[in-house]
């Protein structure tokens, strides 16, 4: 149906508009086109992923199945414009090598990042709600895009946080995916949910540290979680050859010039060690107290006698000679 202005022999813009979509004889209405095929899969994307998920409960099937939907929308949008530009397929291998080399050269760190993507999907490096270490940047990748990986900082003894602890410290941080090809990555719970903690306390040569080795190994026993671990590495080992290791909590002593080094290992999810970490710690300090076994510290005990002190108790002062009798 036509317009008002356009029945009368002035047709509007819009008229104009539309006429030059439907032409896909020119190079000016297959643009036209284009943009229309773009503004519509933009505009269709996001709804539809938000229809599609609307009945998903899980938080991690529902960003999969939005990125589905999304990819999906675009890659429908992809096909429609090669249909478009189907005439000029002939020439488009001729205009794609002369921009091949400035876009190569111009976009260096683009298609690192893009390379650095194929290569967290196909090598399963990483995915969204792994705790990971990448860039020098630790926390849970809550995002992996075709360009970058976007992770909730946790914060850590190393770097500039002033969270030292590994709980998050509020800070969304951006890394390129480039630097999967030039970084190490380390990968807290992709395929192992646990690490092994320790615990380290000195005690004194003058106190009972076998009786310490039992009260640190007990708790050690409390909050270890070697059955669990035990389950997971056998599930790891099916596609991965990994030695046998000792999963068992353990007390190790080591003694040094100054105290009786006692350090605890044992097993826990990454996610909760600190918190187990601070009960056990509590609790071994009360037993340590309840069974008079003191925890061994530098100190340095230094005695200072003034002037003063030292006339009232007859002793001449630093510094000076004693009165001499005149005969």
């Amino acid at each position: 149906m036509r317009v008002a202005g356009h029945a009368r022999g002035n047709p509007t813009w819009v008229d104009a508009f539309l006429d030059l979509v439907r032409d896909n004889q020119t190079v000016l209405g297959r643009l036209a086109t284009t943009a229309v095929l773009v503004a519509l899969a933009v505009a269709l994307a996001w709804p539809l992923a938000s229809v599609a998920t609307r009945r998903v409960d899980d938080a991690y099937a529902r960003y999969h199945l939005r990125k589905v939907v999304r990819v999906a929308v675009f890659v429908c949008a992809l096909i429609a414009l090669a249909i478009v530009w189907r005439p000029f397929a002939g020439r488009i291998g001729v205009v794609l090598g002369l921009a091949a080399a400035g876009v190569a050269f111009a976009m260096q760190e683009v298609i690192g990042a893009i390379a650095g993507w194929f290569n967290i999907l196909l090598g399963r490096i990483y995915r969204v709600g792994d705790r990971v270490r990448i860039g020098g940047v630790e926390g849970d990748v809550i995002d992996v895009t075709p360009l970058r990986t976007t992770v909730m900082e946790i914060g850590s003894s190393e770097g500039d946080s002033w969270v030292r602890g590994r709980q998050y410290t509020g800070r969304i941080v951006t890394v390129s995916n480039k630097a999967t090809f030039t970084e190490p990555v380390f990968n807290y719970s992709g395929a192992f949910e646990y690490i092994w903690e320790e615990l380290t306390i000195p005690v004194s040569y003058e106190s009972d540290w076998r009786a310490a080795e039992q009260i640190m190994e007990e708790e050690a026993v409390r909050v270890s979680r070697s059955e669990e671990a035990r389950r997971a590495i056998e599930s790891i080992r099916r596609s991965y050859p990994m030695p046998r290791t000792e999963l068992e909590p353990r007390v190790f002593i080591r003694a040094t010039d100054n105290w009786m080094e006692l350090a605890a290992r044992f097993v826990v999810p990454v996610r909760v060690a600190r918190s187990l970490k601070d009960d056990m710690t509590r609790r071994i300090r009360e037993r340590l107290d309840e069974a008079g076994i003191a925890i061994a510290s530098e100190t340095v005990d230094a005695t200072v006698r003034l002037a003063r002190d030292a006339r009232e108790q007859g002793d001449p002062a630093p510094g000076h000679d004693p009165p001499r009798t005149r005969r």
